[in-house]
């Protein structure tokens, strides 16, 4: 195969990214090999093999090592990507929602070390990023825009895909401060001519601040995860990888108490468990040709608590995942490869609370073929996907992208993908389900044109975007109404049900610009203006924005190391614009301006001291209307290589 990235035999993808060092070895070697800054770092996001960023024809952010973000919150992190806005629900741990492009956040799909991360268990089937901290991440891929045809379901507004931190050499962190936070990180690996493996784990415990933004009860998360990969070359041609991680935590919430039932401090908890796998086996069968076999499993469960009404959960879910995933890559010419794939998963669910018991099953099946086009400055490549779901049908998916690179450093890139989602378990099958949903689809086109790429000596990029989603399922109440559905002997629904009823339009604009302005100061600036409109034909909120989806978003980074001692300064600041809480766009947000600063101090080769304020003018700002959000915030913490 002609990629650097295939040359699996020592390195390889177990997880999708590869086990610790090997794959980063092979990235690391091939661009040494080219000896120019500008080359970009490998992406498996695009079509689930290696692609250098430089030559996708889609637009994709890798953060990871160039990237200096200290704590536990991966936001901080993925608001650095073009297109993103975030929202969550009270401090860290609290619910939190990712929007890619305006895209609801159920709408994007999270993989963590090749693994399906949604709960297929709740209304949305999203992932609550609340669950995954920062300590334990290597990398963030991010691809923005439709890309169903690869992915399959999920894949609407785009594709986060997290690998998880695991070094060749053993790394320890420690770090306190803020609402009495405690944060600790470990991990390491080992390796050998044919064979790696890593293990990581981290724990965090902290007070944190009232959920309630009324309220002045804190409500803290105390979090335990460990996570591990390994990688083993059974034969020249034959290669084996594991990876897996588990979460269990346990984090304060905030309800609606008699006799008011406004939401204010509660002394309610809930619990989540979260386990995710990954076996796969790679087979070089000839020189053109590379079969790959591989199996996950993804399990979410959640309790909820209230001690004021005993020690049992008043509720609980547990939803799981199983996929088994077949492809075969073959080059059929020098220029041209093929990939054929098939994929089948299973999806369960269960639900109790509330007086109500709910539990079902869903299988989806899939095929799917992409054409690869590598030539010269021209890349290029499309594919169609076939899903088949035992609830509601099938659904056929089109995607096509490519670059050309007119300059040196500098490319014109555009695509078009389509996406959909299928409806929930929850949707389909509760005592609020609609058995005949259909799922909601998307059509996705963007153009940009890009010059270098992040970490090289100037990187600017300029994208417009557009995205229209049909069918989108939404809650139909039965307050008032006399409709059907609500009253239908065979199929009643008397509170109400989920219904194909929504149409929306995102469109916008992506800057980018990074520098190193020299040898010690490195710059980036990322904005994204995010047009976001209700087009549900005869809907109250047609015209309006979409709930919790600011039109500005602009963060700046600025990073400096001082000739004193390897002493390195850096700051950012996060504007966003203001936005509407709900779908009537009744209740306003008001946008805000956050400033981190940070420093760093090594202390020899193995130890180095880090710190930094968050919030620095303590600003006053809401993301969610009724949640608290952090004030001013200090913390500091060693780090520990061996």
């Amino acid at each position: 195969m002609r990629k650097p990235g295939y040359l699996f035999a020592t390195a390889t993808a177990a997880v999708v990214f590869s086990a610790p060092a090997m794959a980063q070895d092979a990235v690391e070697t091939a661009d040494i090999v080219t000896g120019d800054p500008y080359h970009a770092p490998w992406t498996m996001i695009v079509t689930g093999e290696p692609e250098r960023v430089d030559e996708v024809g889609q637009a994709v952010t890798v953060l990871g090592e160039g990237d200096v973000v200290q704590g536990p919150d991966i936001v901080r992190l993925i608001e650095r990507a073009p297109g993103v806005t975030v929202a969550r629900n009270g401090p860290v741990g609290g619910f939190t929602g990712v929007f890619v492009r305006g895209a609801a956040s159920e709408q994007t799909l999270v993989l963590i070390d090749g693994v399906r991360v949604s709960d297929v268990a709740s209304p949305g089937g999203g992932f609550d990023f609340g669950n995954l901290l920062l300590g334990e991440v290597e990398r963030v891929e991010l691809l923005r825009g439709s890309n169903s045809t690869v992915w399959g379901s999920d894949a609407m507004g785009g594709v986060i895909s997290v690998v998880t931190r695991l070094r060749p050499e053993p790394v320890a962190s420690v770090e306190y401060g803020g609402d009495d936070e405690l944060y600790l990180t470990a991990s390491g690996a080992v390796q050998g001519d044919r064979y790696g493996f890593g293990i990581g784990a981290s724990h965090y415990e902290g007070d944190g601040f009232s959920s309630a933004a009324s309220g002045t009860e804190p409500d803290g998360l105390r979090q335990t995860a460990v996570h591990a990969r390994a990688d083993l070359m059974a034969a020249e041609s034959l290669d084996l990888a594991f990876s897996g991680r588990y979460a269990d935590g346990r984090l304060d919430i905030d309800g609606y108490p008699a006799p008011n039932y406004t939401f204010a401090d509660t002394a309610e908890y809930q619990d989540t468990r979260q386990l995710s796998a990954r076996a796969q086996v790679r087979y070089v069968a000839i020189d053109r040709l590379e079969l790959q076999a591989a199996y996950t499993i993804a399990d979410t469960a959640r309790d909820l608590f209230d001690p004021a009404s005993g020690d049992a959960a008043y509720f609980e879910s547990d939803g799981k995942s199983q996929r088994a995933e077949f492809s075969a890559n073959y080059m059929l010419f020098q220029e041209l490869d093929v990939k054929l794939g098939a994929e089948r998963e299973w999806q369960d669910y269960r639900t109790e609370g509330y007086g109500a018991l709910s539990d079902g099953t869903a299988r989806l099946s899939s095929a799917y073929a992409l054409l690869d086009y590598d030539r010269g400055p021209v890349h290029g490549s499309a594919g169609v996907r076939l899903d088949d779901h035992d609830r509601f049908g099938s659904q056929i998916s089109f995607g096509a992208n490519g670059s050309w690179e007119f300059a040196e450093h500098t490319r014109l890139r555009a695509s078009y993908g389509e996406g959909f989602k299928t409806p929930t378990l929850y949707q389909l099958l509760s005592d609020y389900g609609n058995r005949f949903l259909q799922p909601e689809t998307s059509k996705s086109l963007d153009v940009g044109i890009e010059h270098g790429t992040r970490g090289a000596p100037v990187h600017a990029a300029l994208t417009l975007f557009r995205r229209d989603s049909r069918n989108l399922i939404d809650f139909v109440s039965c307050f008032g109404s006399s409709a059907g559905f609500c009253t239908d002997p065979a199929y009643p629904r008397p509170f109400g049900t989920y219904d194909n009823i929504g149409r929306a339009r995102a469109q916008g604009v992506e800057v980018e610009l990074g520098a190193q302005v020299s040898e010690r100061l490195s710059a980036l600036a990322v904005y994204s203006y995010i047009d976001t409109e209700n087009r549900t034909a005869g809907s109250a909120n047609e015209g309006n924005w979409l709930a919790r989806r600011p039109r500005h978003a602009l963060t700046t980074s600025m990073d400096w190391r001082s000739p004193l001692a390897g002493l390195s300064l850096g700051g950012d600041v996060r504007l966003v614009g203001d936005s509407f809480d709900d779908a009537g766009n009744v209740t306003r947000l008001d946008g805000y301006a956050l400033v981190d600063v940070r420093a760093s101090m090594p202390l020899g080769e193995k130890v180095e001291f880090f710190g930094r304020v968050e919030n620095v003018f303590d600003t006053d700002y809401t993301t969610v209307a009724g949640y608290g959000t952090q004030g001013r915030a200090a913390y500091l913490g060693a780090r520990l290589r061996m």
